[in-house]
């Protein structure tokens, strides 16, 4: 027999990470990836599981804790025969175990980790919607993957559990007296928070005197991006400018890739195009490749150009980074989009994957729309926004009304470091790029 310390993997650049759920206890026998204790990121809610199998002897870490990379979790006895290949997945100080999945998610083509479980009473109620075989969408939900694991173990509808953890996380406890019958008592809205910031709260209301209404919690990255948006609108006096961009012969080259893009295994994209030349925008424009220090009074000029993509996910917004965009080609930054986009909604972006940005683009084309103002995503000084390209028509060389595809341009920054007469410059110069992607050669 031998003791192995089980330690927090990579997690990225995050530090103080919070320890919302402890699943096991000294004594408890383990297999291969179960999950031992769940932390939670800004972003994201993660196991940290077991990389062999073995008896927990000791649990180092509580309920509430904040951990970082390599802080210790756990003591672990494993059979003397297991100590080979399986000790050397432990993760070390500063190492994530190899083939660890992100986020707590399983890895592509393996079964989810068993979990130590009750099994549901036969009198149990099974709350469905529809057929028995399938249960409704948990997204919305404020759970661990380990308790999201359970509920679909034991066919329960989390929609229908009202958690009992802080910020109403649903719990295992829950999920148990769910199963027995049991419901949690409702309670009245809690007085709006005191704000530092002067501004008066929306006052309460009692929502259901007035008819039937239901309580749905938002998800922790709906709550996050909430405060982070908060935070920037109230710190950063925004403008936005609006300007298009004629793309006709952008997208006819675009469509002309099209066979070597399939044979290169990717799809290109109007984004890629637009990121390729607001990195070489940004190279004219070194204010906007920038952020102001703490104290207001020093501006940080980047010298790199990583570009942040607002991804639209069934939990929420999130905006993973593809890093040095000047240095790639479009095939490179289409595969990098079509990898962080995947990673995005499937929930397996690590923290590193979401900091670092120079600056963010918001992309709404897919959808619709004319024109709308995104905030600035400090400490970024600036964002840019697209929606939808359209036809119009416009003045030709001979007087004659000629149909040309443009794009519209939405733009918003901080008027602290960036005054209006530059703004419409960048945004100018970044028009001219697309109007002509050989001047990106140049």
């Amino acid at each position: 027999m031998s003791v192995q310390e089980i330690r927090v993997p990579d997690i990225g650049d995050f530090s103080g990470v919070e320890v919302i759920e402890v699943l096991v206890k000294p004594g408890d026998v383990v297999a291969v990836d179960d999950a031992l204790v769940t932390l939670e990121s800004d972003k994201a809610s993660m196991d940290v599981p077991a990389p062999m199998a073995g008896t927990v002897t000791e649990v180092k870490i509580h309920l509430g804790d904040k951990v970082s990379e390599g802080d210790l979790v756990a003591m672990l006895e494993t059979a003397a025969t297991a100590a080979g290949p399986a000790a050397a997945a432990v993760a070390p100080a500063g190492e994530a175990p190899a083939g660890e999945a992100p986020a707590g998610e399983a890895p592509a083509g393996e079964a989810p980790a068993p979990v130590e479980a009750k099994p549901a009473e036969p009198s149990a109620p099974v709350p469905q919607r529809g057929s028995a075989a399938a249960l409704p969408s948990f997204d919305r939900v404020h759970a661990s993957p380990s308790v999201r694991r359970i509920a679909r173990e034991k066919r329960i509808d989390l929609n229908r559990v009202t958690g009992s953890g802080r910020k109403g996380r649903v719990t295992r406890e829950d999920l148990d007296a769910f199963s027995s019958g049991a419901r949690p008592a409702t309670t009245t809205p809690a007085a709006p928070a005191a704000t530092a910031t002067g501004i008066p709260p929306v006052p309460a209301q009692d929502y259901g005197k007035f008819g039937d209404v239901e309580i749905m919690p938002l998800n922790k990255i709906k709550r996050l991006t909430g405060i982070n948006l908060s935070r920037a609108w109230l710190n950063v006096p925004h403008v936005t400018h609006h300007d298009e961009a004629d793309i006709t012969e952008l997208e006819a080259f675009r469509k002309s890739l099209k066979p070597r893009a399939e044979k290169a295994g990717v799809r290109v994209t109007l984004l890629a195009f637009v990121m390729k030349a607001l990195a070489e925008t940004l190279k004219v424009f070194p204010t906007f490749n920038a952020s102001l220090d703490e104290s207001g009074e020093n501006l940080i000029l980047k010298k790199y150009f990583h570009l942040g993509i607002a991804v639209d996910t069934p939990n929420g917004l999130v905006v993973p980074v593809v890093r040095d965009v000047d240095k790639k080609g479009l095939f490179e930054l289409s595969a990098d989009l079509m990898d962080m986009s995947g990673k995005a909604r499937e929930k397996k972006l690590k923290p590193a994957d979401m900091t670092g940005a120079s600056m963010t683009i918001s992309s709404l084309g897919g959808i619709g729309g004319t024109a709308f103002t995104p905030i600035v995503n400090a400490p970024e000084v600036a964002i840019l926004g697209l929606t939808r390209s359209k036809e119009q028509p416009t003045r030709g060389p001979a007087d004659e009304i000629v149909w040309r595809l443009m794009q519209p341009i939405s733009m918003s920054y901080d008027h602290r470091v960036i005054d209006g007469a530059e703004a419409a410059r960048f945004s100018r110069h970044l028009a001219d790029l697309l109007a002509d992607v050989r001047l990106l050669l140049t």
